[in-house]
């Protein structure tokens, strides 16, 4: 059996969506996109086409998160989604975590493990924590 969560989010054609999987509301996927088992996309993330999602990513949509303000339960009307933006064609390795308020650049590849905590250039390869640039793709197509 396969277990997915989706509820009110966007998903395009030809997308494969792996196992234990959860998108939220308001969560966009572009077309022949993977994402692999275990993986969380949040409300806010918007991932264009040609993009791969590797196993247990988490995307995070809210910079200081809390339980409660000012001693009572928060609610969605205590918060701002933050938006991130994955661009077509990148690479995101299995067990990344892409904080909120960035942008991974088109053919951009994130290492695995990697925490992303600012913007990913355009066809460049970023690894650690936080992800550092480690270099730049020769070719869009590399």
């Amino acid at each position: 059996a396969k277990f997915i969560n989706l509820y009110g989010c966007e998903i395009g054609d030809e997308t494969k969506i792996g196992a234990f999987v959860e998108i939220q509301k308001n969560a966009s996927i572009g077309r022949r996109c993977k994402i692999s088992s275990h993986t969380f996309i949040c409300e806010g993330v918007t991932i264009e086409d040609n993009v791969f999602v590797g196993h247990g990513v988490t995307f995070i949509n809210d910079s200081y998160p809390r339980a409660t303000a000012a001693g009572e339960l928060q609610t969605e009307a205590d918060w701002t989604v933050e938006k991130t933006i994955v661009k077509r064609g990148a690479s995101i390795g299995s067990g990344a975590t892409i904080l909120s308020k960035v942008t991974i650049g088109e053919n951009a590849i994130v290492g695995a493990g990697s925490v992303v905590t600012k913007d990913v250039p355009a066809n460049t390869i970023v690894a650690g924590n936080p992800a550092r640039v480690m270099r730049t793709l020769a070719t869009a197509a590399a």
